[in-house]
């Protein structure tokens, strides 16, 4: 779930934004990406358990993106050009 609180978040925040603002396309988001799963693993010890939260986390978050982001974005599509189901 990535609704941390506010105030935990904040220490991300500018971090996150500098490195968004850079971003070119989706290889350099992957590698973003990427880069901070291993960070995590290597910080936090190659277990199973860590693995499993990292792998977990990304799932999750691309799971939220789709319910927040992708699906909007398509019923909006769907007013805007016309059902096909319909």
């Amino acid at each position: 779930m990535p609704y941390i609180k506010i105030k935990d978040r904040e220490k991300f925040n500018a971090s996150l934004a500098q490195i968004g603002h850079r971003l070119k396309n989706k290889g350099e988001l992957n590698y973003c990406v990427s880069i901070l799963m291993n960070l995590y693993i290597n910080i936090h010890g190659e277990n199973y358990q860590n693995l499993s939260d990292a792998k977990g986390a990304l799932i999750d978050a691309a799971d939220e993106f789709t319910r927040r982001r992708i699906n909007l974005y398509e019923d909006e599509k769907i007013k805007e050009n016309g059902d096909i189901y319909s």
